[in-house]
């Protein structure tokens, strides 16, 4: 595939982004299962060590704005290479941290290059006629989503192995499961990248701009498009609740069910069943518009929460417990995804040749709303457990569901370049 033009729309590049997409995004997302044993090893209380997710997702929001728009400047192939170059060395650094400020530090730096992810997705609309738009960002974005849930079973039972030999071999005390995680997965990314070299073609940008007129194009972009603004509010409040489960969820199982780092894990591949109606919101924000799918995705979401919080303290046997958070889990991964999928086919659709752009703005609030969701629930779990986590998600809920009862109505999925294409093309 070397050397060639991505006008060749080969078939098999649309599930390789996808790859791409997951495997990137993963290592955002190993941390979260493993802040117990975290913890232990530096002696930090949940309070403390629950930063280093934070920490993360700042990064990524940092990546998004300072690499993204670098798809719409350089070859993408090029840079997609030396950012996945990049976080092998950023695991490394995670895997061999010192100190608790070692590792947020370190966990910064990965996120920051793991936002390769978002030079990957804004491809796929281009593989595709205007009218499959929606399906294309569906198809990719389940490989996305299935990275964000799995990292979470890999870096769970990872670590439980490495525990389970560590206890064999009678080294138990010497052996933290949770940095082998990140050596394994710097071993991962070391294996994808000759695949990369050889799958992907070479993708030059669509626009001749410098590095600084594509920066100051993101303002540009944020204040003539409202249905751009109305979007990043969106998915910063959604992802805000989905964050802020996945990031408490560890702390729930242990001081509730007695659960480790492995069980959290396990329901990443629970989750991930809801990463099944991506291609599904796709195929229907074509047909039907991506404001329904924006709207039935926050409705899935606030039926979540609902029932994991009604759920969880109720009096019930042990695998009912169970049972509703399988539930309450494949809900809110649908929920999410499908909101996501309703807000990236809008987007996308608004400024064709600024694609990379729209995806860094719109991104960057969204995970500056992870970074908040990950937080506020850290501090809710301080003061007020399981009941204040589910009290902040539902709230951001609200608030995204207020935004878009008065947002905006879709563009039309005509392909025609909107005005501020050409006010773009500097």
């Amino acid at each position: 595939m070397r050397g060639k033009n991505l006008s060749a729309r080969d078939p098999t590049l649309l599930p390789f982004l996808g790859l791409a997409c997951a495997i990137g995004v993963s290592n955002v997302y190993f941390n979260q299962p493993l802040l117990l044993e975290m913890g232990q090893t530096y002696g930090a209380n949940p309070g403390r060590v629950g930063f280093v997710p934070g920490a993360t997702q700042v990064g990524y929001a940092l990546g998004l704005l300072l690499f993204v728009p670098l798809g719409d400047v350089v070859e993408r192939r090029t840079l997609m290479v030396r950012l996945y170059l990049a976080v092998i060395v950023a695991l490394l650094l995670v895997a061999a941290a010192p100190t608790l400020a070692w590792l947020i530090a370190g966990s910064t730096l990965l996120g920051m290059v793991a936002a390769v992810t978002h030079i990957v997705l804004p491809i796929a609309p281009d593989l595709v006629p205007e009218r499959e738009r929606g399906r294309a960002i569906g198809t990719v974005m389940m490989g996305l989503l299935l990275g964000i849930l799995l990292a979470r079973s890999f870096a769970g039972w990872v670590s439980q192995l490495v525990q389970a030999v560590a206890r064999h071999l009678h080294a138990g005390h010497a052996i933290s499961g949770w940095r082998y995680v990140f050596v394994v997965a710097a071993l991962v990314n070391a294996v994808f990248l000759p695949l990369l070299m050889r799958t992907m073609p070479t993708l030059p940008p669509k626009q001749s701009l410098r590095y600084p007129e594509a920066m100051r194009s993101l303002w540009v972009l944020f204040r003539t498009q409202p249905l751009l603004r109305e979007s990043c509010l969106i998915g910063a409040l959604a992802f805000a609740s989905f964050s802020g489960f996945w990031t408490t969820l560890a702390f729930l199982l242990d001081s509730h069910y007695g659960l480790g780092a492995g069980a959290a894990g396990t329901f990443g591949v629970v989750g991930a069943a809801g990463a099944l109606v991506a291609p599904i919101a796709g195929r229907l924000a074509d047909r039907k518009g991506s404001r329904r799918v924006v709207a039935a995705g926050l409705s899935l979401l606030a039926l979540s929460y609902a029932v994991l919080w009604l759920g969880v303290d109720s009096p019930m046997p042990f695998w009912m417990h169970l049972a509703i958070l399988v539930f309450g889990v494949v809900v809110l991964d649908m929920g999410a995804q499908m909101t996501q999928v309703g807000n990236q086919t809008r987007i996308f659709g608004l400024v064709p040749s600024a694609r990379s752009r729209l995806n860094t703005v719109y991104m960057t609030v969204y995970f500056s709303g992870a970074a908040a969701g990950s937080a506020l629930s850290t501090i809710a779990w301080g003061h007020w457990k399981w009941n204040g986590v589910c009290g902040v998600a539902l709230g951001t809920i609200a608030l995204a569901a207020l935004s878009h009862a008065l947002g905006a109505s879709d563009l039309p999925s005509t392909g025609e370049r909107p005005a501020a294409d050409v006010l773009l093309e500097v």
